[in-house]
């Protein structure tokens, strides 16, 4: 017996695979779309440290790097929470639950903060449903690295700049639609590939039976 064409079945079952394809496509849009869509305001902030010239550039620049990445994980934690939402900006304080490990979760999908390798550069974005929201919040960490960074790390030598104002998003960036799209379209159509070829060799494993027989 002839080695299977494996293309030709495809091709043959083309229209059953792109039907998997779009069904995955619309099961991930309903996922979208059951989340709360939400904008982002997008700060960036410079660390800097003063320890004098007897050190060089480069461990001057991995110090800062360090203290940047202390800093970003500081932030998620409900002191820095506390001091956010009172540092006198409009804050929708009712918008976070008051059972406090709920609060917790929900603030750490409210920011994300990333510190660029080799540089004290952290980026800060804050998501919510109000792009005005979103960028209050982002003003709010901002404000408060800025001004209590010393009480956050060991030396009182550290200095937090922001760099670059909040940038609010245009449109809705959580979920990515079009990526959750695209992904259940590609999930969709494996699982169809592969309903497709199992379908194919049963059928034809039930042949080849049949015909030693």
């Amino acid at each position: 017996m002839s080695s299977p064409n494996y293309t030709s079945v495809l091709l043959d079952r083309w229209k059953s695979i792109a039907a998997f394809g779009f069904l995955g496509l619309v099961l991930a849009l309903i996922v979208s779309f059951v989340q709360p869509l939400k904008h982002s305001s997008t700060v960036r902030l410079l660390v800097l440290q003063d320890i004098g010239t007897a050190v060089d550039a480069y461990t001057a620049s991995r110090s800062e790097e360090r203290i940047a990445e202390n800093l970003s994980t500081i932030v998620y934690t409900t002191t820095f929470f506390d001091e956010v939402v009172n540092a006198g900006f409009s804050i929708d304080s009712d918008y976070f639950p008051t059972q406090d490990a709920k609060r917790r979760r929900e603030w750490n999908k409210t920011v994300d903060v990333t510190v660029a390798r080799g540089s004290g550069l952290m980026t800060v974005t804050a998501y919510h449903q109000d792009v005005a929201q979103a960028e209050q919040i982002a003003r709010a960490v901002s404000f408060v690295l800025t001004e209590k960074a010393s009480e956050y790390t060991s030396g009182s030598n550290v200095d937090v700049k922001l760099v670059d104002a909040p940038l609010n998003s245009r449109w809705i960036v959580r979920p990515n639609v079009l990526a959750n799209a695209v992904s259940g379209f590609v999930l969709g159509g494996l699982v169809g590939l592969g309903v497709a070829l199992v379908g194919y060799e049963k059928i034809r494993r039930r042949h080849q039976f049949v015909h030693e027989e």
